[in-house]
């Protein structure tokens, strides 16, 4: 059997630690498979003599992650630290220039500097791996950039953040508010104390962006994404979403056009009864459409401390397995200095139906006008409903259903509502994304 494989893991929160106790319980099942064992030698935490939960037995202990990641006591760097820039950024660019493997979590890290990274690992002969930086345990990252490799994708998409499509799985379930359902999240440990890079919709642009890579050939581009979160959606749209034959998820999706490629993340409302519809709680899944295989959609944990572990473990394990002086295959799916510029194609070039719940002003003439600033921009009403009668203040709230149309044409129809006078406050909008499944 070949020489054990030595790991350096900085950051012993839920998955580090995780990742350490796997490694050592499964010792034995992992030399076999791997054909070498598999050993942590070096560790790195922003504390340290902390018990968390496993020996540290011929374990060094490095206070500075850059030093551990140029250890000689190391073959593979394990960065689970998180953040987008340093220390991640520093001690994970050294590993590489050094020669070490690197494993990572980090989707933010690769969101920002993602290119930079691949072409620093593929210029020094050694892997990036990253299948824990997207969707936890689901191995999407290997699927894209392996299983897929003949395949033209049109279009990627899915549930990637655990905690919304958990807040929105608790509001229809059983009626809560927003507000309620976080602070529920926050109390089981499946929101942050801070939730907003989670419920604004950070997280899932930070995935979506590097799936988008993978699916188009596209430099990452995380600063190219339509974003808004889940904060603005009330009891009142899910139930109207529900009685209309939608479920209201929040979704990242990155779609090739002839304009470019359109990315983005907001609440979209699926088809009752539609593979992605049924995916509950804190799971997570992704879709993919492609030329020669069609649709597929992979679900499971996106999230935790076992399957995320699980996912740097399978990395870990196809470092262990690559024999030495072999050339790897590129970090994205193909060379990194193939990989062309993200061209932005804007958010009004998507077409598809949409949701709209407005308070107008009640008063006769109203309706008449609504319908006839949406037809000035060729946009056909599937439905018009009035959701109760007006309020003591003149408002009433009504819903409607459009057929597939652009979101410019939607935004000229609801500037000219307002300019009429007959649109009190903001209209709510959410896109209903149309899905090849049959």
């Amino acid at each position: 059997m070949s020489e054990p494989l030595r790991l350096g893991v900085a950051g012993l929160g839920t998955v580090g630690s995780a990742l350490i106790q796997l490694v050592h319980n499964k010792q034995n099942m992992l030399a076999d498979r791997c054909g070498r064992t598999i050993r942590v030698t070096g560790m790195n935490a922003r504390t340290a003599g902390r018990d968390r939960g496993f020996s540290t037995d011929g374990m060094k202990w490095f206070d500075n992650p850059a030093d551990l990641a140029v250890s000689d006591d190391i073959d593979v760097f394990v960065e689970l630290m998180g953040g987008e820039d340093e220390p991640a950024l520093g001690a994970v660019k050294a590993a590489l220039s050094a020669g070490k493997h690197v494993v990572t979590a980090n989707k933010a890290l690769l969101a920002k500097h993602g290119v930079e990274l691949a072409l620093l690992a593929e210029e020094n002969g050694v892997l990036l791996n990253c299948e824990a930086a997207v969707a936890g345990g689901i191995p999407i990252i290997k699927v894209m950039r392996e299983s897929l490799t003949a395949n033209a994708v049109t279009r990627v998409f899915g549930i990637l953040n655990g905690t919304c499509n958990y807040i929105l799985t608790r509001m229809e379930a059983e009626g809560m508010t927003f507000e309620d359902c976080l602070a529920d999240a926050q109390k089981l440990g499946y929101a942050e104390a801070d939730p907003t890079f989670d419920i604004e919709g950070n997280d899932t642009a930070h995935k979506l962006a590097i799936l988008a890579s993978l699916a188009f050939g596209t430099q990452i581009a995380g600063d190219a994404i339509y974003l808004e979160g889940i904060t603005k959606i009330t009891i009142a749209d899910i139930e109207a979403a529900k009685e209309m034959g939608y479920r209201i998820k929040l979704l990242g999706v990155a779609t090739r056009t002839a304009a470019g490629v359109e990315s983005r993340v907001h609440p979209a409302m699926v088809p009752l009864g539609s593979a992605i519809a049924e995916i509950g709680g804190v799971t997570n899944a992704v879709a993919i459409e492609a030329d020669t295989v069609g649709s597929l959609m992979m679900s499971g944990p996106g999230a935790g401390g076992d399957a995320t572990a699980s996912a740097v473990a399978g990395d870990i394990c196809d470092i262990a397995k690559s024999k030495p002086g072999r050339q790897h295959g590129p970090v994205l799916g193909q060379p990194a200095n193939t990989l062309v510029p993200h061209e932005r194609s804007a958010m009004t070039a998507h077409s598809g139906g949409y949701f709209l719940r407005l308070n107008v002003v009640d008063k006769p003439g109203t309706m008449a006008s609504i319908a006839t600033r949406f037809a000035e921009h060729d946009i056909s009403l599937e439905s018009i409903v009035q959701k109760r009668g007006a309020t003591d203040d003149g408002e009433a709230p009504i819903v409607l259903v459009t057929h597939e149309t652009s979101e410019e044409a939607i935004g000229k129809a609801l500037a000219g509502i307002q300019s009429d006078g007959r649109l009190l406050g903001e209209a709510q909008m959410i896109r209903i994304e149309k899905l090849n499944e049959s």
